[in-house]
């Protein structure tokens, strides 16, 4: 059997309460870790060396993070790249499906340039099944050089060049542990969110501010609560639909803010 060589890459900045769990489950089928490092000031850094990863460090920019991202990304060294977060970990049976797949298990493994993994996301004590959060495929595992990260927004995917696949078992994504977690990330892509208006000189007016205070956001609550059925996750599923809607309503507002009112130096 031939061994292809897998690179694991991620970006991190103060992630000391995750990176190890992201880690411990692919130290023993990644040939390399690499990360790219914003200078965290907690021990990211020093848990990450226990794993044998090679870190490059750079000064962290919280509203371009996804080019640290591409960053890491380029650094692989590896045929194939699995480009994770840190708050996201491989249950045992995505590991073994991924070997399968990669080292000789699979008959389509010489043609195929990437897999799509579907993501379970916890939120508010669980993991969400409806929604349109599950399966939440996220494009992360393909062969080096085939996939392009253009790296202008933080929740973009990557592009590949050929065929595509399916992989049937999740990774986990504990990017919200608790609700306060979850509204900084929010304040963190709203932020993002109002700078993409920006650049794309979005109008200002009554008829953009009731597009985006009230018929996105509304639309967008009942399109997840009711049409992807997320009223059967309970309180967590509602709170999402909620927060998912008003998220458009609240960049509108800081891009309204910035604009209007530009701060000054």
């Amino acid at each position: 059997m031939i061994k292809i060589k897998l690179s694991v890459v991620l970006a991190t900045y103060n992630e000391e309460r995750n990176i190890a769990r992201c880690l411990d489950a692919v130290k023993d089928f990644a040939d390399e870790i690499i990360i790219v490092d914003g200078k965290s000031t907690d021990d990211t850094v020093k848990i990450a060396k226990k794993y044998k990863a090679k870190i490059i460090l750079v000064d962290n920019n919280p509203t371009h993070f996804h080019a640290q991202k591409k960053l890491a990304i380029d650094s692989a060294r590896g045929e194939w790249i699995l480009q994770l977060d840190a708050d996201e970990c491989l249950t045992p049976e995505l590991v073994n499906e991924i070997k399968d797949h990669l080292r000789g298990g699979r008959l389509d493994s010489a043609k195929v340039n990437g897999y799509w993994i579907p993501r379970k996301n916890y939120f508010l004590g669980r993991f969400l099944e409806k929604g349109g959060q599950y399966p939440d495929y996220t494009m992360r595992l393909y062969r080096n050089g085939k996939g392009n990260l253009e790296a202008r927004d933080v929740h973009e995917q990557a592009i590949i060049e050929g065929e595509v696949r399916y992989l049937k078992n999740p990774m986990l994504h504990y990017g919200t542990p608790d609700f306060e977690n979850y509204l900084v990330r929010n304040n963190k892509y709203t932020s993002l969110m109002a700078e993409q208006m920006q650049e794309q000189k979005e109008k200002l007016g009554l008829i953009p501010a009731l597009h985006y205070l009230f018929l996105k956001p509304l639309s967008t609550f009942l399109m997840i609560y009711f049409r992807h059925r997320g009223y059967v996750d309970g309180f967590p599923g509602f709170v999402f639909a909620l927060f998912s809607g008003l998220r458009f309503a609240i960049a509108y507002i800081k891009y309204w803010q910035v604009t209007k009112y530009p701060a000054h130096d």
